[in-house]
Order: C-alpha cells, then sequence, then structure tokens
C-alpha cells in the first residue's frame, strides 16, 4: 500500500444526497443519479475545476468529492453553489418528480488509503449531509430543490468573507447533534432570507432526542472557536445589558431633574402671585393684609378701636369690610 496516500492534506469535502431516493422505482433512479451528476459536472466546468482536481466516489443515492487543495474554497460555496441551484431548477421545471438534493461542506485533514477517504473531516460533512434540520428545510417547503449546510469552521473562514453569489447574510445557525456529532452548522437555500429550520429544544423526528446545543465530539480548535463564539455572544449581551441600566438610570435621573425643576418653578410662581395680591391689597410684602390703608392729618380721631392723630382724609376698605362701612355712615 502506497503511504502517500494516507498522508492527511487539508482538502475541502462536498457531501450530496438525494431526498426521497429510497421511494423510487429503479428507473426513477437511475434518471435522478444521471441528473445529479450532470448539475454536478456542468457545476465545476463553471469554475474551471478539471476532473483531475475532484476525487469523486458514488454513494448510491449521492456523492462525496474532495477538491485539490489548489480549488479556492470561495469558489464552491459561491459560483459553484449558483450553478447547481440554477442546474436543479433548470432539470425540474415542469417534472412531477422533481431532483432534491441535501449538500454539505466542510474542510480539514483528509486522507486517502487507497479505497477512498479517510478522516473526521470526511464523517463531519456526511453527518452535516444526512442531519434531521437539513432533511426537515426541505421537508418544511416542497419548492425547495436543495439546502445547503456548512460547517462553523468553514462559515467563519470562508462564507462570512463573502463574493461572488456569496450570501453570508442569508445563513442561519442550528446545532447537529448526531452520534457523536455535536455541531454548530449553518443552514442556507439559495435566493431565500432564512431557511425554514426546525426550533431548537423540539423533538427529533428520529427519535434522538431534542434538537439542543453543545459541544460534544469535536476537534479542540473547533471547540476553542465555538467557545470563542459563545463567549462573544455573552460578551454582547452583557453590554447591551449594561448600556440598557445605564440609558434607565439617566432616564430617572433626567426625570428627577424635571421634577425638581419644576417644583421650583411652581414654588416661584406661588410666591409672586402671593406678593402681588399683597401689594395689591395695601400690605407690605410678608404682612397679613391690612383692613384699611389710611391718610390721617387733623384732630385726634377714634379709627376701628384705635387713637389717630389728625384728621382722616382717605379709608381703602377690603372688599369684606366695605358693606360694613356703608352700613356704619361713612369713615368719619
Amino acid at each position: 500500500m502506497n503511504s502517500n496516500h494516507e498522508a492527511a492534506v487539508h482538502r475541502l469535502v462536498v457531501s450530496a444526497d438525494i431526498k426521497g431516493s429510497g421511494q423510487l422505482d429503479q428507473h426513477a433512479k437511475l434518471r435522478s443519479r444521471r441528473a445529479m451528476y450532470r448539475v454536478f459536472e456542468a457545476a465545476f466546468d463553471a469554475i474551471g475545476v478539471p476532473v483531475g482536481q475532484v476525487h469523486v466516489e458514488d454513494r448510491g443515492d449521492g456523492v462525496l468529492a474532495a477538491l485539490d487543495p489548489a480549488v479556492p474554497p470561495g469558489a464552491l460555496v459561491g459560483v459553484w453553489l449558483e450553478e447547481v441551484h440554477q442546474g436543479l431548477r433548470e432539470h425540474n421545471r415542469g417534472r412531477l418528480e422533481p431532483l432534491r438534493l441535501r449538500v454539505a461542506m466542510h474542510s480539514g485533514p483528509v486522507s486517502d488509503d487507497g479505497r477512498g477517504l479517510v478522516g473526521r473531516t470526511v464523517d463531519l460533512a456526511c453527518r452535516l449531509c444526512d442531519s434531521e434540520p437539513a432533511r426537515e428545510v426541505l421537508a418544511a417547503d416542497e419548492t425547495i430543490g436543495m439546502v445547503f449546510v456548512v460547517s462553523d469552521v468553514l462559515f467563519r473562514t470562508v462564507v462570512a468573507e463573502g463574493g461572488r453569489f456569496v450570501e453570508p447574510e442569508c445563513y442561519a445557525p442550528h446545532p447537529v447533534r448526531f452520534k457523536e456529532t455535536d455541531e454548530a452548522a449553518w443552514f442556507h437555500v439559495p435566493r431565500r432570507a432564512r431557511p425554514p429550520l426546525p426550533e431548537p429544544g423540539r423533538l427529533r423526528q428520529d427519535g434522538g432526542g431534542t434538537y439542543g446545543t453543545g459541544a460534544g465530539d469535536l476537534g479542540e480548535g473547533d471547540q476553542q472557536q465555538g467557545g470563542d463564539r459563545r463567549a462573544g455572544e455573552r460578551r454582547t449581551e452583557d453590554q447591551r445589558a449594561g448600556d440598557r441600566r445605564t440609558g434607565e438610570r439617566r432616564t430617572g435621573e433626567r426625570r428627577a431633574g424635571d421634577r425638581r425643576t419644576g417644583e421650583r418653578r411652581t414654588g416661584e410662581r406661588r410666591a409672586g402671585d402671593r406678593r402681588t395680591g399683597e401689594r395689591r391689597n395695601g400690605a407690605q410684602p410678608g404682612l397679613p393684609p391690612a383692613k384699611y390703608a389710611i391718610t390721617v392729618h387733623g384732630p385726634n380721631q377714634i379709627v376701628d378701636g384705635a387713637e389717630v392723630h389728625g384728621n382722616i382724609t382717605g379709608v381703602t376698605l377690603t372688599r369684606d369690610e366695605a358693606g360694613g362701612a356703608e352700613r356704619g355712615g361713612g369713615d368719619e
């Protein structure tokens, strides 16, 4: 056995599977397989990847492919994916039994032992393709011809960078827990804003418990990257909570300040009104209002029980005393 085949090389792995192939008769299976290969080969031609740069293994109702390290992964998640999407649309137009695919990608060390591809990268790509969330996306909408799944590390290092026909904003994360796999994968349906994914925590149809989250049996690098992402999310949430509390505190302080200012202005206005009323009643500010405002010149007089020296030349009565003065017969 050639040891050169067994040396692990970093490669992009593609796993694809035909939906519902087990329900097709023999002729329908053959038609679906021919169409799948035709769509994939046309897509590889569109990005200029010759047959010699793609290792392809037939999986009955699907394929497993590994790209030469020289092939840029951005071309696969962009132009290649768009060509597959358009090829499926063209093939399915007017057909009663459309070809519908689950396609997954992951990158990492891959070995070739002369009989096929070997490695955890291959395992994860196949698990993502066969995952229950991917199956449910196609089951949720019969008009969807393909669901595309990428690993978390591939999303962050390739898809998130964008490029021609790359739509990172249209991907949605969802946990994949299957056998030894516990991965936060990213799902995408071409020309859709978001894929119709199941809600986390809901019971799975395959009897595997619920859709949840966790680190699982990932490689050390993927676990660290996942932990960094979760830590970043926690920091972001903490920052938002801090900003919210700061905003609430400032709002409370502003309202208290406005209340104190309003109370001060109300008190000043009342005091001003009181002083104005006192001036109008002939009283000095701060003293009780007088019954009479009088000016005297002349002989002694008795006014309201008090001795007043001089003539009374003018008397101003308050409103309350005016009636009594008139009944008393005048000022003197």
